[in-house]
Order: C-alpha cells, then structure tokens, then sequence
C-alpha cells in the first residue's frame, strides 16, 4: 500500500536542490517531484541544464508538477511594473513545459487583505487579466494551471477569482497548511464554497499561528476530517503534494497519509 501511494503523489523541491543534491535521491526512491523555480533558478540554469533533469524523470517513470516563483511576484498588482515582471516569471516557467510535461503548474493566487483590501477592484481585475493569459498558455501545452490560497482569511475573497476562470479551466490548490496558520474560516467553510474547483492538494502541517511545514499528523490539522469533506466533493483523488519541509518527514507523511487515505 506505501508503494503505491508513494506513486500518487507528489514531494515539493526547489529546482536549486534537485539539481544540486537530490536529483539520484528521487530516481532512486521513485519520488514523484512538485519542482519549485524560483528566481535562481530561472536566471542560472540553462535550457539543457533544464533539459538534463526532465529527461532522467521521464526515463525513470516520474510526473512532475510545477511550483512558480511567488517571492516579491503580485499577479494583482496595480503597478504596471511589478505586475509585467511577475508575468515575465511566468514566461520563463511556461517555456519548461516542453522539457517536463507537468501534470499542473501551481501559483500563488496572492490575495492578502492588508496589503489589497482597499483596491480588491483593482486587484481583481489584474488577477484575472494575468490567469486568463497564463491558464490559456499553460492549458495549450498540456498542462493545468492550479491556484493556491496563502493569507487569504477565508474562501469568499478567491469565489469571484475562479469563478471568472472557469473557461481557462484554471483549479484550486487547497493548501492545509496556510488554511490552519493563516485563516479563520472552517474546512467546512472552504469546502462548501470551493470544492468544486479543487484540482490539488498540498499537505502538511503546522500548530494554527505558523507556516511550519510539519510531517503530517505533528500538528494540530484534523486530516481525517480534511479528507472525509474532500471525498466528498470529489470521486477520485485530486493531484496530492506533500510540503514538509525536512527530508527526514517525507517517509512519516506518507505512512500517516495511507491511514487516512479514502480512495
């Protein structure tokens, strides 16, 4: 049963490490990567370099999914510069898909009330200009593009997001963990409102105040309770990630996923 899971679901890691350190530990243990590019990445490695990692998952049997860079990036922004150099971010990862052939490509839907309350107009309005771009792009080469909350309080300020995305068939990454640190809104809440769009989940766990990124079942998260409401808006299994954020807590997800595991 561990085996099979473990070739279900994804393990997130930065391009930087996977190509510096932890390329040979995932073709051996036949880890399926959530690759994350961040700026260094994109400006150091080559295409080839790029190349180079895609074609050892490919030969070892592995899917990939994409995490796009998300530090000091505003898809919403209203200022014209930082909202064109976030677009030009997502060229860069939109020109690996060739190389990599990600089952989905996960952004930060990046709606945080302090800093956007006041001109949600405005962010609104820019979101859906840049995800209609990137969704229609992403979906031409093969792939789906995901959006995950973060310091979103609760699920109404993303409803109207996806709600106007539906065409570019553009899912919803239900991350547990920003959930618990960052929202006061129930599972139950989040689930009512945006379950129809969910498309992939990241796990991992935290005690309600910090993104701690914790092995499953080392905090607080009701994860059997998570997964009775996820069965229950979906048939099969969405794309599931695992987030902890020590090597030594991939093995303890997994076991204490194959216990709450409802398909």
């Amino acid at each position: 049963m561990l085996r099979a899971l473990r070739e279900k679901v994804q393990v997130n890691i930065p391009f930087v490490m996977l190509y510096d350190s932890y390329l040979e530990r995932f073709l051996e243990e036949r880890f399926n990567p959530e690759i994350g590019f961040d700026a260094e990445a994109l400006d150091r490695f080559s295409l080839e370099e790029f190349r180079q990692v895609a074609e050892k998952c490919a030969e070892r049997g592995l899917r990939v999914t994409f995490h796009a860079p998300f530090v000091d990036l505003s898809p919403g922004s209203p200022d014209p510069e930082v909202w064109r150099l976030t677009r030009r971010r997502y060229e860069q990862v939109v020109q690996l898909i060739p190389l990599f052939r990600p089952r989905t490509i996960v952004c930060h839907a990046g709606f945080e009330r302090k800093r956007y309350g006041y001109l949600r107009d405005v962010w609104l309005e820019k979101s859906i200009e840049m995800w209609r771009w990137l969704g229609e792009r992403v979906h031409e080469e093969g792939a789906q593009l995901m959006l995950e909350n973060v310091f979103e309080d609760g699920p109404d300020e993303l409803q109207q997001l996806f709600a106007s995305l539906e065409r570019e068939k553009v899912g919803f990454c239900f991350d547990t963990g920003h959930q618990s640190a960052f929202s006061n809104t129930s599972l139950e809440t989040w689930m009512e409102s945006l379950g129809c769009f969910i498309g992939q989940v990241h796990l991992h766990d935290n005690f309600g105040s910090e993104d701690e990124h914790l092995a499953l079942g080392k905090g607080i998260i009701d994860f059997p309770a998570f997964f009775r409401l996820l069965r229950e808006v979906m048939t099969s299994p969405p794309v599931v990630t695992l987030e902890p954020h020590q090597e030594e807590e991939v093995w303890p997800s997994l076991e204490f996923l194959k216990q709450v595991w409802p398909w």
